[in-house]
């Protein structure tokens, strides 16, 4: 069944204060609980009944690292250890016209303002200030940061090892985003959605006496996560705000960051679908994972239209729909099992094809140096 197209609200003007701080998107249901009890779990006791899973399935499949077989294109399978510079040279024409466009580089501690020399090749593909820096290998917005100026760029290569490699990206200004799960079998000519997250930034509007912190810690939703916003937000906890004023408390479109995420399964057409078929298959060996895009026009969206891709997550990508604070842990379960057994599915599939998966060492290996490159990063906007 077609899903109704949404109208969405006209643009507010971005010279002033916006007046509706989610423009373009389905109204926020602001009735729903704020928090669902397992939102904020630690991860090893939330993802405890899914690594089980995956031993099942590596029972009934017939290896543990399928997942990484998934997606023969990507390094790992796009599950573990895989470099964002990477994933997105395996785009073709029609995709990598929908990426918002990009540059790798190395950070070089030994190099004077080094940013003059980034920025040179930045501004050599089109791209200049303010932009978006992110670590090249991460996952959860982790390390993720807006640059304006060559300090703000030269403070964050320094906050990096030496070596490491950082992606600038172009500032989308489209103000909506959603994480758009793709599945397609290799035996398939064409894939579906299987999820679609809406992604909402959490926003406190001033009310002209209060500071900053006090308007974080009374709201219903930001006042029980302050660990999250409070630090983030330092700088600035003392201020007044303006009444009618609005500030934004993350950047990241990252649940474990603080952006609120709602299930926008019921929002999914045909038109959308086959606009992110038609992407998907473009990019070489990829079968399952998801896409992050911005937009303007959630109309325009559904209608497969006007929307621009800032990440792609492999087989380590996550249906986040589930992190819907109205998801009952019993269905978010029973879809993080659905994701994982298409998952084993597809990487059985493509070894089959002639794409073995990496062993267990080497699995264990991309896993450690992921995280331990992850605890150094900078923290994110």
């Amino acid at each position: 069944m077609t899903a109704p197209l949404m109208t969405a609200p006209e643009k507010s003007d971005t010279e002033r204060p916006i007046a509706a701080p989610h423009a373009n998107m389905p109204a926020l249901d602001e009735s729903a609980q704020k928090l669902s009890f397992f939102e904020f779990w630690p991860q090893w006791l939330f993802y405890t009944p899914v690594i089980l899973w995956w031993l099942w399935l590596s029972l009934r499949y017939g290896g543990p690292a399928l997942p990484t077989a998934a997606n023969p294109g990507f390094p790992n399978g796009g599950f573990v250890g895989e470099s964002k510079a990477q994933v997105f040279s395996r785009f073709g024409v029609k995709a990598k016209a929908a990426l918002a466009p990009f540059i790798c580089f190395c950070a070089d501690h030994q190099a004077k303002d080094q940013s003059l020399s980034v920025m040179a090749e930045a501004r050599g593909s089109g791209l200049d200030y303010p932009l978006v820096a992110k670590p090249d290998m991460g996952c959860r917005g982790a390390g993720v940061q807006v640059v304006r100026n060559d300090r703000d760029l030269d403070r964050y290569i320094a906050s990096f090892p030496d070596g490491a490699r950082i992606v600038l990206q172009k500032l989308v200004d489209q103000p909506g985003e959603v994480g758009l799960f793709y599945v397609r079998s290799p035996s398939q000519k064409q894939g579906r959605l299987f999820s679609m997250t809406l992604k909402y930034f959490p926003t406190i509007i001033g009310n002209g006496r209060d500071h900053l912190e006090r308007l974080i810690m009374d709201d219903p939703r930001a006042g029980q996560l302050p660990h999250l916003y409070l630090k983030r937000n330092a700088t600035r906890l003392d201020e007044i705000i303006p009444k009618g004023e609005p500030v934004r408390l993350a950047f990241a479109g990252s649940h474990s960051k603080g952006a609120i995420f709602r299930d926008g399964r019921p929002y999914i057409t045909e038109a959308l679908t086959q606009a992110i078929d038609a992407l998907a298959r473009d990019i070489d060996g990829f079968y399952i994972g998801r896409f992050d895009v911005r937009f303007s026009d959630f109309k325009a969206l559904q209608e497969g239209r006007d929307f621009t891709i800032i990440e792609v997550n492999g087989a380590g990508g996550e249906a986040t729909h589930i992190w819907d604070s109205r998801m009952t842990l019993k269905k978010a379960y029973g879809d993080l099992f659905e994701q994982f057994s298409m998952l084993f599915a597809i990487g059985r599939d493509n070894r089959r094809r002639g794409a073995p998966p990496i062993n267990l060492l080497e699995f264990y290996r991309a896993w450690r140096h992921e995280a331990r490159l992850v605890r150094g990063y900078p923290p994110t906007d």
